[in-house]
């Protein structure tokens, strides 16, 4: 695949960034695209190594790594390498219906397992994805395609997000009639609402959005099934049903003040953020924003980076990220080795801007917030935290704090982005599914019917909070687990 000695010949180039403190002055994506001619450069450096450890997509040690969706990365890399194009689309969507997606906020698990980084960089494989699927557009290959048989099986899709658009693709194409129900004003779920515009410039989100409607599927806003839709209605009126709601209960943090003002989860932040942008075309921001404000963000991971790079673009006094969790090496360690993920130091877009705006790392490991203080009027003014240590009691590593180590931090806006317990209860008590110690819906292993006839469940409310890359593996077989309940074989796929 590609060209035989291209690794050896040529370094790993990627697109390149806008400078921070420059990108900073709006809302937008901020990487150029390498030009077509380097970009088959890039393709050229696929290795032929044999056994293609980049479409694997297995679990080691509990961290995935390669391509959940099995996408054929080396074929593609080699039609690239080779200026034939448009069959690399067609390699790409025979795996993936949502490339303009995965190519931009992907963590890029098949460069983590590609065999280039025994010796030197991984290919490019997430940016050479999206180079593909920019072209299919701009040459009209990614047109609306409807099917031109229809079975007469209505199915609807209880949320937008990426397993519930990924799992009505495949259903529409298969030819059933396709509803999907999402309960704010736009569809996209964690697309448009919980991924900020500068990761994910909501235009792609609509420009996909507009193709599905053109292709008929229907979707329909303002329905929060089990408040102002009836579960019991979809069950009547449709022949199957799909849960794909995400996990989308937020951890909260209880400490003493928790009551004050100024104390927001991370999602809902993110989301009224986006909102207003979109109300206003990209004129106003949400009115809970960040200026002016020293914020503390509680959480080191993807969102709590997302709230971070809003902050900034707020114009905030001062950020600074919490996390509980030690400082990673800046290097693999011997018991980590490829193709392992690595867990090694990762500063992430949000990281570089405060860097270069405040002149040091905003994030503070192995600490967590003891206290929320607030002023007279009620309005948060500061947080005491407090260091951590981890020890080992009766064979399990535990957090204990420091005495003595409590400080405190100004703070007139708090964000919590620790993660989420599973689907919201409302949702799954409405169809009364059953669910699993950790809050999701339950079903039978590697199985996607739930223990209601006829209503299934994929994503992040089957598996919790995960990757928009495993979210839309999961509505895609949760999609021909449907077909099949629904007709006796399956033709999706």
């Amino acid at each position: 695949m590609g060209k035989p000695t291209g690794f050896m010949e040529y370094e790993r180039k990627s697109s390149p960034s806008i400078p921070p403190l420059e990108r900073l002055r709006n809302w937008n994506e901020f990487h150029t695209p390498l030009p077509e001619k380097e970009r088959k450069i890039q393709a050229s450096r696929c290795m032929d190594c044999g056994v293609p450890f980049c479409q694997a997509g297995v679990d080691i040690m509990g961290r995935t790594t390669g391509c959940p969706l099995h996408n054929l990365i080396p074929e593609w890399n080699d039609l690239v390498y080779r200026g034939n194009w448009r069959e690399a689309y067609r390699r790409l969507k025979k795996t993936n219906g949502f490339p303009e997606f995965t190519g931009r906020v992907c963590p890029a698990l098949c460069e983590v397992a590609c065999t280039c980084n025994l010796t030197g960089s991984p290919v490019g494989g997430k940016e050479t994805e999206l180079a593909i699927i920019e072209m299919a557009y701009r040459e009209g290959w990614a047109a609306a395609d409807p099917p031109d048989v229809r079975t007469e099986k209505k199915i609807a899709v209880v949320g937008s997000g990426p397993s519930g658009l990924s799992a009505a693709d495949l259903l529409n194409r298969r030819g059933h009639h396709v509803t999907v129900f999402e309960r704010f004003d736009r569809p996209g779920g964690l697309l448009m609402y919980g991924i900020p515009n500068m990761k994910l410039e909501k235009r792609f989100v609509e420009r996909k959005l507009g193709i599905m409607e053109e292709e008929g599927i229907t979707f329909v806003t303002g329905a929060d099934i089990g408040k102002n839709v009836e579960a019991g209605k979809l069950l009547e009126d449709y022949d199957r049903v799909l849960l794909a709601c995400g996990a989308s209960k937020p951890r909260d943090i209880n400490a003493p003040g928790r009551d004050a003002k100024g104390i927001f989860f991370a999602v809902d932040f993110l989301r009224a953020n986006t909102k207003a942008l979109l109300d206003s075309d990209g004129k106003a921001v949400c009115s809970e924003n960040a200026k002016g404000k020293n914020v503390v963000i509680i959480g080191g991971g993807d969102t709590g980076n997302d709230c971070l790079g809003t902050c900034i673009r707020h114009g905030a006094k001062s950020v600074v990220q919490i996390e509980m969790m030690p400082k990673p090496p800046e290097k693999r360690t011997e018991n980590n080795p490829w193709p392992e993920w690595p867990n090694v130091l990762k500063t992430d877009y949000g990281q570089e801007e405060a860097i270069a705006v405040f002149g040091s790392d905003p994030r503070i490991y192995e600490t967590t917030v003891k206290e929320f203080i607030k002023d007279k009027k009620g309005d948060l003014c500061a947080v005491k935290t407090v260091r951590l240590s981890w020890e080992v009691e009766n064979g399990r590593r535990v957090m204990k704090e420091i005495p003595g180590s409590e400080q405190e931090l100004p703070c007139e806006l708090l964000l919590i982005a620790a993660g989420f317990l599973g689907a919201q209860d409302y949702v799954a008590e409405a169809f009364g599914v059953e669910r699993d110690k950790r809050g999701n819906v339950a079903t039978a292993p590697g199985e996607f019917a739930t223990s209601v006839r006829g209503v299934f469940c994929a994503g992040d409310m089957h598996t919790g909070q995960s990757l928009v890359v495993k979210a839309i593996s999961q509505g895609r077989e949760a999609a021909k687990a449907i077909d099949l309940d629904l007709m006796g074989y399956t033709l999706c796929g």
